[in-house]
């Protein structure tokens, strides 16, 4: 059985409460924040357990969502463009970087100082190259996440304005941020409660059952706090 460090079961005892019981989103929100104690501010991440069948192509769950009062986070942006209009746009919009060609070779080389990569339809003829590079960090373009788009202006304010990208892990697993413990506590619940509206709203159709499995929020480094589900199905 794992063993739990001091901290950890201290954090636990702090909260008060059984944290093995699911609590309603606006009580999680405000637990995740009493057991964020670290001298630096903690990010607060959601992670939702799905009953999909990650073998089937049709239960492939990804896709881009833009949280109500943001991430609380610092997007580095890049954009793949395919002509000097749109890498100057995108420049002008919050990239870090934009280019074409040379944005390809400069990745290639070993540059990975970003969060999000877009690229507009053209350039993923190219930008495909990258996939051994990106696909493993989950930072490929991809059209379902809105990354793949003409529109690279909108696309870098989204994402810098807290639109995500996520996607399922071969165990059904989605893990999210959704703010930080600086955050009020009700923008910390209508984070949660959008996004797993966003999840339930877009559930594969070929899913027979129970959805949503299992939900759990915390901190960087606090404990995790079991969800209860209110969102019907």
């Amino acid at each position: 059985m794992r063993s739990r460090s001091k901290r950890y079961r201290a954090l636990v005892e702090s909260a008060g409460v059984d944290l093995k019981q699911p609590h309603e989103i606006s009580a999680a929100a405000g637990l995740v924040k009493k057991l964020a104690k670290s001298k630096f501010t903690e990010s607060v991440d959601l992670s939702v357990h799905l009953n999909l069948d990650t073998k089937k192509a049709d239960q492939q769950f990804r896709g881009s969502f833009s949280m109500p009062h943001g991430t609380g986070k610092s997007v580095r942006v890049i954009v793949f463009a395919d002509d000097g209009d749109k890498v100057a746009a995108a420049l002008a919009a919050g990239a870090v970087k934009a280019g074409g060609d040379d944005l390809v070779k400069e990745v290639e080389a070993g540059f990975m100082d970003f969060d999000i990569a877009i690229s507009t339809p053209k350039m993923m003829r190219v930008v495909g190259k990258l996939g051994k590079v990106l696909g493993p960090r989950g930072l490929m373009p991809s059209p379902k996440s809105g990354s793949v788009t003409d529109d690279v202006v909108s696309a870098v304010k989204e994402f810098k304005g807290g639109k995500i990208e996520f996607r399922s892990d071969a165990a059904g697993n989605v893990h999210v941020r959704v703010g930080t413990a600086q955050f009020e506590d009700a923008k910390l619940a209508d984070n949660i409660s959008a996004f797993l509206r966003h999840v339930v709203e877009h559930r594969p159709s070929s899913v027979k059952g129970e959805f949503v499995k299992n939900i759990v929020v915390s901190s960087t480094m606090g404990p995790g706090v079991r969800v209860a589900f209110a969102v019907k199905e």
